[in-house]
């Protein structure tokens, strides 16, 4: 009995969220595995701050490849350590605010190499 309930009238088998057959009927392919990506030790980015029209400035991280890094995840990161909202653009990560300081800390408390 491995299931919580295995054995009691509350007892349903396990189907497949996708086909929705029982598991052991189910003919679905598995699930591809989530991409691995290179150590961020091996990878080095570029921290600046550049100003746009209206004196706005925006922290741009560049230099990090999107097939080596996964840089949604990196964004997420940055973007509650900061506080601020971002976007990707053009392989870059662009940050709203002068951050450049606590972007630095936090890509190198991660294991990025910052220039």
């Amino acid at each position: 009995m491995s299931r919580l309930f295995a054995g009691t009238p509350f007892d349903i088998p396990p189907t497949c969220d996708r086909c929705e057959k029982l598991e052991s009927e189910c003919q679905c392919e598995p699930i591809e595995p989530a991409k691995e990506y290179a150590d961020p030790s091996k990878q080095s980015a570029r921290v600046r701050v550049d100003q746009r029209k209206h004196k706005r400035k925006v922290t741009v991280v560049a230099g990090l490849s999107p097939e080596k890094s996964d840089l949604a995840d990196l964004l997420s990161k940055l973007k509650s350590a900061c506080g601020a909202g971002g976007t990707i653009v053009e392989d870059q990560l662009e940050l709203q605010g002068d951050h450049l300081q606590r972007v630095k800390d936090e890509m190198l408390k991660i294991g990025y190499r910052v220039r």
